[in-house]
């Protein structure tokens, strides 16, 4: 029965991203919150799809840690579930992202014309200085930017290496941290295609306000963020 649900779901999924990305696309003359409004519907779409077919359930918790203002946005990163809800999750924002994903057709696209800020892995300084010049920009013109800061997807119970850009672009463009944790993995696992039921607790931790961004070192907020979100993701992994 997991594998009929998850099929049928998978064949809306993959249609309704085909469909979304194209109108993604075509609203880009018409300015980004045209292009907004059906990334949002794209998200809102799948997670629907997600609950009617596979029984997952989105549960959002700690919405009175969300900023007003635009900051950095450090999330975990176990599935392609939070990077689908995250439109609807964020004020417009723009990702942190591997280039390979603009080759990936239609969703690869959309990405492009919102901007995202596409880095070359192999490239760390280039990287570095692109996310940094790049994400300044954004922020000043009210953009939130999303990181993953593990950069690519942990299993559950596992957890990658912890990278600094996002804390080295939020002291550098004076802005706050929110840290995101979640138990996505458990329901939505990296690279399957089976989906299981169940609740995905989306949680945003305590907001890392812009004075202390700027009088924290590097190291030290790197451990914090790390501390905490893992601590959390654990926490939601159990519940």
């Amino acid at each position: 029965m997991l594998l009929l649900r998850s099929l049928i779901f998978n064949g809306f999924f993959f249609a309704g991203t085909m469909l979304f990305s194209t109108l993604v696309v075509v609203s880009k003359p018409f300015g980004f919150r045209a292009l907004w409004f059906w990334a949002k519907t794209w998200s809102a779409f799948v997670l629907g799809s997600a609950r009617f077919f596979c029984g997952i359930r989105v549960e959002i918790r700690g919405a009175e840690h969300m900023p007003q203002d635009a900051c950095v946005v450090m999330a975990k990163h176990q599935s392609a579930l939070e990077t689908i809800a995250m439109p609807l999750l964020v004020p417009p924002y723009v990702w942190v992202l591997k280039r390979e994903l603009f080759y990936i057709p239609f969703f690869g696209w959309a990405l492009w014309v919102a901007n995202a800020i596409a880095i070359r892995r192999g490239n760390p300084r280039e990287a570095i200085k692109q996310v940094n010049d790049q994400g300044c920009r954004f922020l000043q013109e009210g953009r939130w930017v999303v990181i993953f800061p593990e950069g690519t997807r942990s299993s559950v119970g596992e957890k990658g290496e912890y990278k600094a850009g996002g804390v080295t672009l939020a002291q550098k463009a004076g802005v706050g941290i929110l840290p995101m944790a979640h138990n996505a993995g458990q329901c939505w696992p990296k690279r399957s295609f089976i989906k299981r039921p169940g609740v995905v607790y989306i949680e945003y931790l305590p907001f890392i306000p812009p004075e202390t961004v700027q009088n924290t070192s590097r190291k030290d907020l790197m451990l914090k963020l790390e501390t905490d979100i893992e601590s959390a993701t654990r926490r939601l992994e159990k519940m």
